[in-house]
């Protein structure tokens, strides 16, 4: 059944819906006599909206939610601090600890960014998110003829351990944890952070941070791959293995919804992509030999949240529902610390508009809200220049006070889940986590995640998702404010952030610079040792990956070693 098929209801309004238990007939008595005597007369004067309602994915929405509703005992719903953890991980949420407040920043050159991320700490950051421009996310060096036009434009450029440690100057890492959204090169951008704190001395156990790491996730959505599926998969399960040994503060990969509902999924659809991602990648390190108590706890998420209010908070809950049971009873996890899923936020690109572009701060809000109100631990609030540029310090400052006035004014942070018991949100979170079930066993019919992917699965079931939800905006079914309805034709002004190809040329000179300096034996040497130990079935990647970046070899170089191993990767089409 999809999310789109039509429920049953359970209340007296639904058509044959059979007699409730013993203990529920006066509340099934008392909402028929409501429908018959208040509600019926009122539409015969004034017919709701529309004949149907639904959530953005497409589940039907009842105009009233009561215990009737429930598919669980009402009065059994769970603490937060509880397994399985549907309130939240920690028994206090926000009264004992705000969220984490990140920007995703990155652009120019290293210096650029550096000068931003200081910004943001001097108001009120607490956490730096580093976004990397294309060509570092690709793997290829400021200089390849391939980057050009693409050097610093949607985000910072690294393409050697120099880089690293200008992008880092001046920032504690032994105190400040970083987020770094990076997929394919991710071991290697991991090894200059890690080799750059060294420098700084600051040990590998100080360390504390993400890595995103979600090799999965960009076959199925982002497509920034650099290898075929499976020695990606590979690569990712070295730095959780290499995590758990030695940085035990740090999440060796963050599984990545996001994209996935950037590229046109519904809220459902990634919920449960997002999850049996997290599950492949821990039965690929169980795989390895490794107990799975010894990582599982480092293992994070990383969530959309879009404009549906409630079905954004019930896909929170249930995600946390889903992964403590199915880590405990399907895994074997022990610890209590591996039954928990940590989660960033960031709201919603994709639903920013270049029109009207001031009317993306009260998106950005509702989606901020809704985070919280899901029992986030780190949030990113979207500039309101989204949709247009990258963002300027304007914008980004009214994005960090947006979550600065949830935490200090709203009184959200006061009250540990407090929408739990509503008859909706519940009723709701239960049908997420039924609809996320059924897509496991779709998934597992096909022989797993890897197997999906080679097939088409996901790509397909996200590009009809998209399309619907396009028509839909095409026809005016569903209205966007600004798009379709409420439009202007007067034009906002946005302050502009120019980048120009001033970094394209500095990060070649330095490239240049530092190839005429290093010993280049030693790089020759260290990358040759890489395509050893990569050819091999087991032998962990990370320590030849770090020597080459201490030996100075680029991202681009470290990268082409890889592929001399593995080869590269090209998708098929899919229509």
């Amino acid at each position: 059944m999809s999310a789109r098929a039509a429920s049953p209801r359970s209340g007296p309004e639904g058509a044959g819906a059979a007699r409730p238990p013993r203990r529920l007939e006066a509340l099934w008595e008392a909402q028929r006599k409501w429908e018959e005597e208040v509600l019926a007369p009122t539409l015969r004067k004034s017919p709701e909206r529309a004949e149907r309602f639904e959530t953005l994915s497409g589940i039907p929405v009842e105009r009233l939610y009561t215990p009737l509703n429930s598919r669980r005992d009402p009065t059994r719903i769970g603490a937060p601090g509880e397994y399985p953890f549907t309130r939240g991980i920690h028994p206090t949420m926000y009264r004992g600890r705000l969220w984490s407040m990140r920007m995703f920043s990155g652009f120019g050159t290293p210096e650029d960014t550096n000068r931003r991320f200081h910004y943001l700490l001097k108001h009120g950051e607490t956490g730096l998110s580093i976004a990397f421009d294309d060509p570092t996310l690709y793997g290829i060096d400021a200089d390849d003829p391939e980057a050009a036009g693409e050097v610093g434009k949607c985000g910072v450029n690294v393409s050697s351990l120099e880089d690293m440690e200008r992008l880092l100057r001046g920032i504690p890492l032994d105190r400040v944890t970083t987020s770094m959204t990076i997929n394919g090169p991710a071991s290697i951008i991991w090894a200059m952070y890690i080799a750059t704190a060294e420098a700084g001395g600051a040990r590998p156990e100080q360390l504390g941070g993400t890595t995103q790491n979600d090799i999965l996730k960009e076959y199925i959505a982002q497509k920034e791959f650099l290898f075929p599926p499976r020695p990606a998969l590979r690569l990712v399960v070295d730095t959780i293995e290499y995590a758990a040994r030695h940085l035990p503060r740090w999440n060796p990969v963050s599984v990545s919804g996001y994209h996935i509902r950037e590229a046109g999924s519904t809220a459902v659809q990634e919920l449960a992509f997002t999850l049996a991602d997290g599950f492949a990648y821990v039965e690929a390190t169980s795989a390895r030999g490794i107990p799975v108590d010894d990582f599982a706890p480092r293992i994070s998420f990383f969530f959309n949240s879009h404009n549906d209010f409630f079905e954004e908070i019930a896909k929170f809950r249930a995600a946390r529902r889903i992964w403590a049971t199915r880590m405990r009873e399907r895994y074997g996890a022990r610890k209590e610390r591996s039954w928990w899923m940590r989660f960033h936020t960031q709201t919603a690109g994709c639903s920013c508009t270049a029109q009207q572009p001031e009317l993306n701060i009260v998106r950005t809000t509702i989606q901020a809200l809704a985070g919280v109100l899901g029992g986030t631990q780190s949030l990113h609030t979207n500039s309101y220049d989204e949709a247009i540029q990258l963002p300027s310090e304007s914008a980004v400052r009214i994005a960090l006070r947006t979550q600065q006035i949830l935490a200090e004014e709203s009184g959200v942070a006061s009250v540990v889940d407090p929408l739990g018991g509503s008859y909706y949100v519940e009723w709701l979170t239960d049908r997420m986590e039924e609809e996320a079930l059924r897509y496991f066993d779709r998934i597992d019919a096909l022989g797993g995640v890897i197997e999906g992917i080679e097939r088409g699965f996901f790509q397909r079931e996200i590009q009809e998702a998209s399309f619907r939800y396009q028509r839909q905006i095409e026809t005016g079914e569903r209205k966007v404010v600004g798009i379709n309805a409420y439009t202007t034709e007067d034009k906002i002004p946005v302050p502009p952030l120019r980048i120009t190809e001033a970094a394209r040329r500095e990060q070649t000179r330095r490239l240049r610079r530092l190839r005429a300096s290093r010993d280049a034996r030693r790089v020759e040497a260290s990358l040759a040792r890489l395509k050893e130990v990569a050819a091999t079935e087991r032998e962990n990647t990370m320590p030849p990956i770090l020597d080459a970046v201490r030996a100075r070899a680029t991202l681009g170089e470290i990268v082409r070693a890889l592929q001399d191993v593995y080869g590269s990767y090209r998708e098929r089409s899919m229509y």
